[in-house]
């Protein structure tokens, strides 16, 4: 088992962790770091607590967009299937231009 120390904002936190899984916890403790300062100035200074769950919110805001874009093949399908639609007329429409 390691233990690495995340900082975020003005805070040290001590994590335990599976061997091996430090850099990928750093990089998720990084994220939280990034998202402080707007979760900080949101909470409007009203404790670490707050400010970490604003922050925790903010990034669960950010799967969640995420997620939706991910389900949602079906209408990047509908756009390429459309895309190709217009093309297909816009190549006819060049050929009977040509041809007239």
């Amino acid at each position: 088992m390691a233990t690495i120390t995340l900082e975020i904002g003005e805070n040290r936190w001590p994590v335990a962790c599976r061997d091996g899984e430090e850099a990928r916890l750093e990089q998720l403790g990084s994220m939280i770091a990034d998202r402080w300062a707007d979760a900080q100035r949101a909470s409007g200074n009203t404790g670490t607590v707050q400010t970490l769950l604003l922050a925790a919110l903010m990034l669960a805001d950010d799967l969640a967009d995420a997620k939706a874009s991910a389900r949602a093949p079906g209408e990047t399908d509908a756009l390429t299937a459309m895309a190709e639609r217009l093309e297909e007329l816009a190549t006819r429409l060049e050929k009977s231009t040509a041809s007239a």
